[in-house]
């Protein structure tokens, strides 16, 4: 699984290789047809101790044309340095495997994605040797998914698009929509984006609102994702604690408290995300709450007020 936010914009296309063909449409290029993609090395290394590694490489096997590799790089930022670095990557494949290479840049912010467009020329002033021209993809042409339907139709296009528009003013709509999409999906499938998307957004205010959605997902039958799943069955000492002959109630109470623990979670989620402060004492006494029909209560309540302390109204 992906570790950091860089490596889920290329690993993405490794692990769902179906995306290739929405984003060649996007691109203009013809998308390969019923296409075998292989994973290959991503070192371009010939001699130390200069390492050079692009992020992904896939070799793609159309059913009805040429053979060609696509060389991915995630780019955050205007580096002065990257179009050497890119002709070489292209360079080194057309010459390692004897096959065309394309070059797929992708990016998360208009500025980037304008500048790695290029076209770069290499040369002097007077005359450039060669000339790069990256395929890229970015907010500028990647769609922004607001339909549950599309979503669940590709969950893997609606995915990237969420990583696309981390940035954008849309964010939160376009998460929540993924998110609804996901509910429909196979166990597997719904953990796999949970996660990917936990990483690819980070801690930024994308991040943070994909956190409370799936934290959310707890009240939702079909959603289990993040911590639920620990909510579920139980904290491991729970049943720890329990003896042998008593085994049975530590698990049922280690489940009670799971679950009381995940929606104490919830209503505060919800609170921080509307940007409702929470104070100490707001915290310690929802995070000390046992009764779940009461969190729940709170829960709904944390929809609506403008102040933390009004999801305790009428309560002695």
């Amino acid at each position: 699984m992906v570790t950091t936010r860089h490596e889920t914009a290329h690993r993405i296309f490794q692990e769902r290789p179906e995306l290739l063909g929405p984003i060649f449409e996007i691109l203009g290029v013809p998308p390969p047809r019923d296409a075998v993609v292989e994973v290959l090395t991503p070192d371009t290394t010939e001699m130390r101790p200069l390492e050079r590694r692009v992020d992904s490489v896939l070799r793609v096997k159309p059913a009805d044309g040429e053979r060609f590799l696509l060389a991915i790089e995630a780019q955050g930022r205007r580096d002065t340095t990257k179009a050497v670095n890119w002709a070489y990557y292209v360079a080194y494949l057309a010459a390692k495997h004897q096959c065309p290479v394309l070059l797929l840049v992708i990016c998360q912010d208009k500025a980037t994605a304008n500048w790695a467009a290029g076209p770069f020329p290499l040369g002097t002033p007077e005359w450039a040797a060669l000339s790069l021209h990256p395929l890229v993809v970015g907010p500028g042409n990647v769609p922004v998914i607001l339909d549950e339907e599309e979503a669940s139709r590709d969950l893997t296009m609606a995915a990237f698009s969420a990583l696309t528009h981390g940035r954008d003013g849309d964010a939160t709509a376009i998460l929540d929509v993924l998110a609804r999409a996901l509910g429909r999906a196979d166990q597997a499938t719904l953990e796999y984006f949970a996660d990917l998307l936990e990483v690819g957004l980070g801690d930024t205010r994308a991040g943070r609102t994909w956190r409370t959605l799936m934290t959310m997902a707890i009240y939702f039958p079909g959603r289990r994702t993040l911590r639920e799943e620990s909510y579920l069955e139980g904290r491991a000492e729970g049943v720890a604690e329990g003896k042998a002959e008593g085994v049975a109630e530590g698990k049922a109470e280690g489940k009670a408290e799971g679950k009381a623990e995940g929606k104490a979670e919830g209503v505060l989620r919800v609170l921080e995300r509307r940007g409702v402060s929470v104070s100490e004492g707001v915290r310690l006494r929802v995070t000390g709450c046992a009764d779940p029909e009461l969190l729940d209560l709170w829960f709904d309540r944390a929809f609506a007020v403008a102040r933390a302390e009004e999801i305790f109204l009428d309560e002695e």
